[in-house]
């Protein structure tokens, strides 16, 4: 390891390279791979988006997460003081605290939709989701609970203790622990579900729609929808410089980023050959039903396409919601602990005062979030209630802005030597492409991050 100027910090770690992977592709992995990627596909063509998607995470997706983990390790600092570490006496530190800030805010909104997914899956579990239900019975229910004054707090709560207990145990015994679970379930529930769907009657539509790619549908929305969205999926811009700084120098980075943009893809489109059998398997319904999908569009299906077998009318839904609360928990569980290692590094607090913290003031605003989508409904900054002012503040404006000053700082700030020397841990590992990555992250996705900018104030 070569000499590194950067004052090194005794602070926590991932003991393994394995567990620290995983744990960073559950950060990645969540609702945006089993719930938005589908609903995008939809919207977009099918197959034309995904090819456009796939060559846009080589292009983009994978340098910006190669940026954050260089970062991440070489301060050896969660996200909001990274930037200073590396570039004292500077103003930098404003994309530090951004990515802070963002990850606290997403989370308190987020942690609203885990709960929902919870909710389903505890009504698909008992049996109560898909009973005697048709058409617009689905989407009653579905507005009828998160208009409720109770029961989306109660999830909240519970959700939020989840993820509390799991953000409190620690980077190893907690964070760790649990990715080494958690992932390896998500991908064995989501195979075998994948299977399943197998033996739909749409089957044979559904793969058509997602792989018979058709050249005329790739059009400049196409192109920037698929941008959007290889952004939201990685997580870019939320604070991953936390969860890099936990590395080891054992861990080679270009490799790891690399296969966290495969693990990302992989989930989506084994969510895709689950969903779009699912839909074309129900006449009506749309592969382009936007946020419905997950809760109005899919129970439905799961009741219409089972209807002759009780046991998969209980099994798959089960098995199905399942598996997206575990995604959205590991995702939730990253944006929690960007919070809880700036307050514990910041303020000097101990990991359980810092994740307590952490959970009580996001569970309050949560709570209130979710409450003015019903009783309290009076709550509209700027027309929209705070659910959705949350998810637009932070979406269209400060995520690409941190996203922006990242890669910004890697391809104009940092020296070119100290990048590579990083990347490689100090001539340990081969980086044949360190002047495409350069030039990448200089040039390529500077431009196209103000292209996101604009595109989604103006269309």
């Amino acid at each position: 390891m070569s000499n590194n100027t950067v004052a090194q910090h005794s602070r926590a770690a991932f003991v393994s390279k394995l567990g620290g992977l995983l744990s960073v592709a559950g950060s990645a992995v969540g609702l945006g791979n089993i719930w938005r990627f589908p609903t995008q596909v939809g919207e977009n063509g099918g197959s034309a988006f995904l090819l456009v998607y796939m060559g846009i995470i080589l292009l983009f997706g994978v340098p910006l997460l190669l940026s954050e983990f260089v970062i991440g390790r070489r301060a050896r600092a969660n996200v909001g003081r990274a930037y200073t570490e590396l570039a004292p006496g500077s103003r930098w530190g404003i994309v530090g605290m951004g990515s802070s800030l963002v990850a606290f805010a997403i989370f308190c909104y987020y942690v609203i939709i885990v709960a929902w997914v919870l909710y389903y899956f505890v009504q698909s579990l008992t049996g109560q989701l898909t009973a005697g239900g048709e058409g617009a019975h689905f989407k009653e229910q579905f507005t009828d609970f998160i208009t409720n004054p109770y029961w989306p707090i109660v999830c909240t709560a519970v959700t939020m203790g989840i993820i509390h207990f799991i953000i409190q145990a620690g980077v190893e015994k907690g964070i760790e622990r649990s990715s080494k679970f958690l992932m390896p379930a998500l991908f064995i529930i989501l195979l075998v579900l994948a299977v399943v769907a197998i033996f739909m009657p749409g089957a044979q539509e559904g793969y058509r729609f997602l792989f018979d790619f058709d050249p005329k549908q790739v059009t400049p929305s196409v192109c920037l929808s698929a941008l959007g969205q290889c952004f939201y999926s990685f997580s870019i811009g939320m604070g991953l410089v936390t969860y890099a700084s936990y590395f080891g120098h054992n861990v080679n980075l270009s490799r790891t980023a690399l296969t966290v943009g495969g693990l990302d893809t992989m989930v989506a489109i084994l969510a895709g050959l689950i969903i779009f059998p699912a839909v074309f398997s129900v006449p009506g319904l749309s592969p382009s039903s936007g946020a419905g999908l997950v809760f109005v569009s899919l129970p439905e299906v799961f009741s219409t396409a089972f209807s002759g077998n009780a046991i998969l009318t209980w099994f798959v839904p089960t098995l199905f919601y399942f598996i997206l609360f575990v995604a959205a928990v590991t995702s939730a569980m990253f944006l929690h602990e960007v919070a809880t290692a700036f307050v514990q590094e910041k303020l000097g607090y101990s990991r359980k005062k810092s994740a307590t913290l952490i959970s009580v003031s996001s569970l309050i605003v949560a709570c209130v979030a979710s409450l003015s989508q019903g009783p309290w409904d009076f709550i509209r900054p700027f027309g929209m209630n705070l659910v959705d002012f949350l998810d637009y503040t932070t979406s269209k404006i400060i995520l690409p802005l941190t996203g922006l000053g990242s890669a910004i700082f890697i391809g104009w700030v940092m020296k070119k030597e100290d990048v590579i020397d990083e990347i490689t841990s100090g001539g340990t590992f081969r980086f044949a492409w360190s002047r495409m990555f350069l030039f990448i992250i200089r040039y390529i996705v500077p431009v196209l991050i103000l292209v996101i900018m604009v595109s989604q104030f103006v269309m």
